[in-house]
């Protein structure tokens, strides 16, 4: 039985697939490597580089023309800035790489005389010359996890690349394709051996192209989930197609996931005389959140970093960027964190991901938020809008302050305390669901149990600027009209300076918005 693949490259005998050749252009991979170029491929994490790779050896191998390696370097990472240790690793892969797909055992050995020949800034350059001398076709190497490499072993890697490009390709591979999370541009190599940073540019200037591998179309997602309908007759409906396609906007970790924890996990997607419907889908997609999987996690981590926080945080408070630099940018575009949209600018890259940084950030005000009995909850076990509200300007009151200095973000600091808040309301019971977006000057929150649908908007008053509540109101319209509510929150957060304790200024009234429906809004 084969399966949908969440873990490693795939495998066509086990795992439900596209082909991986199919998912760039091949005609103008074999022209680069017949042109002899030595190239980029990169992508984010999970998306399938190893497997077109290796894909690409066993191709160009069944041909005949050319002698091809796939090796992976990550085993050196330890070594950091270690030359040595760095580059023994890196030639030792690269040996067991050989022996493995090609048959090739001279290498280990060529090592040693290679090291004593020309030591750690040379040895990787003397192994490639006397491998491509003594191999009857030319050589191709496809390097794979090369930015995580550090400092000086990745400086060293490159340049002894560099220093035998031109004796290719009867000493030295015909091609190399360098494939790695990021562009060769954001190999930030900070280095001992050099006073200042380095680009990737600068250590390899023979890179002729950086390939992206892009995320499944709409129909690419929909022929994978199909695999499974083939193998098995379960049929996903096509409302459950499109929701797999709205969740994760192709990204193919994310559609393997949901469509495993879907089929293969949900008692109730294990029967194969039922069909996969949406509400499995999104059972899925909650699952995935609550369980922290390492491709969610991995990404959540990222928010640590500073060149992340200076755009993640302004998006989550819906407010410009400002003078963020061009390459942090970048940077989130090829982790796949974010993603360009035609007539939207720089958004998340999918929904599932816009879910997972906000709450990854509540994580900790909501770990430190104390005991709270669940008093907006009526007798049958139902929500009740006004307990909520009651409920939330008491808790408000008592422990915004303290719990304000508990999260992780400042700016968006009363963002993430009322999404903790939250959470401990719709805990097991509901769904807590999010929008924001750059220059919208808002965050949007739906919360969905039971029954009950309530939309609610944020907004933060800060120096200079005049009170939010009029846009406020306006806009929430626009947000309530699309969920089909008459009613709603605005929360509006007050961060100017020079203001009351927030036990004495929050406060709620209701209002009417422009279009009439009721809204309770709260000053915080």
């Amino acid at each position: 039985m084969r399966f949908f693949n969440t873990e490693g490259p795939v495998r066509p005998d086990i795992h439900y697939c596209l082909p991986p050749l199919h998912r760039w252009n091949l005609d103008d991979v074999l022209t680069l490597i017949e042109r002899q170029k030595y190239f980029l491929l990169h992508a984010p994490r999970q998306t399938g580089k190893t497997s077109c790779l290796l894909a690409l050896m066993e191709h160009l191998n069944r041909e005949g023309r050319y002698r091809t390696v796939y090796a992976n370097l990550e085993t050196a990472q330890t070594a950091r800035e270690d030359v040595a240790r760095g580059m023994r690793a890196i030639c030792g892969a690269l040996a067991s790489a050989a022996r493995l797909y090609v048959g090739e055992k001279r290498l280990l050995g060529w090592i040693e005389a290679a090291w004593a020949a020309r030591g750690p800034e040379g040895v990787f350059n003397e192994l490639l010359e006397r491998w491509s001398a003594q191999t009857p076709q030319p050589l191709v190497l496809l390097l794979d996890e090369v930015d995580a490499l550090i400092g000086d072993t990745l400086i060293s890697l490159l340049r002894q690349l560099r220093a035998g490009y031109n004796q290719r390709p009867t000493a030295f591979p015909q091609s190399v394709i360098l494939c790695g999370v990021r562009d060769l541009r954001d190999y930030r190599i900070h280095a001992r051996s050099e006073p200042s940073p380095i680009t990737g540019g600068s250590a390899f200037n023979i890179k002729a192209k950086s390939l992206r591998l892009g995320d499944f179309t709409e129909e690419e997602a929909a022929t994978l989930l199909r695999e499974h309908t083939a193998d098995t007759g379960q049929v996903f409906t096509p409302d459950a197609l499109a929701r797999v396609w709205d969740l994760t906007q192709g990204q193919p970790w994310l559609v393997n996931a949901l469509a495993y924890e879907a089929c293969f996990e949900r008692p109730e997607g294990r029967d194969r005389s039922q069909p996969v419907t949406v509400d499995l889908i999104d059972q899925a997609k909650e699952q995935l959140i609550l369980d922290r999987v390492t491709h969610l996690d991995q990404l959540a981590d990222k928010l640590r970093e500073d060149r992340v926080r200076r755009i993640i945080e302004p998006m989550l408070a819906g407010a410009a960027l400002g003078d963020v630099p061009q390459d942090d940018i970048q940077y989130l575009l090829d982790l796949g964190l974010c993603r360009m949209t035609p007539g939207q600018g720089l958004t998340i890259a999918n929904p599932i991901y816009r879910e997972v940084l906000p709450r990854a950030l509540a994580f900790t005000p909501q770990a430190t938020l104390p005991q709270i009995a669940p008093t907006w909850l009526n007798a049958d076990g139902s929500l009740n809008p006004a307990g909520l509200l009651a409920a939330f300007l008491a808790f408000w009151r008592q422990h915004g302050q303290p719990l304000l200095r508990s999260a992780p973000y400042h700016e968006i600091a009363p963002h993430l305390v009322l999404m903790a808040f939250l959470h401990r309301v719709v805990n097991g019971g509901g769904t807590l669901e999010r929008e924001y977006a750059i220059g919208s000057g808002r965050m949007d929150l739906c919360l969905r149990y039971g029954a009950v649908t309530l939309g609610m908007e944020l907004k933060v008053w800060r120096d200079g600027e005049p009170d939010p509540l009029a846009a406020g109101l306006t806009q929430l319209d626009g947000y309530l009209a699309g969920l089909g509510l008459d009613t709603g929150w605005l929360i509006l957060f007050d961060r100017r300076t020079g203001q009351p304790p927030i036990a004495e200024r929050t406060a709620s009234s209701e209002q009417f918005s422009p279009q009439g429906r009721r809204i309770q809004v709260v000053r915080a």
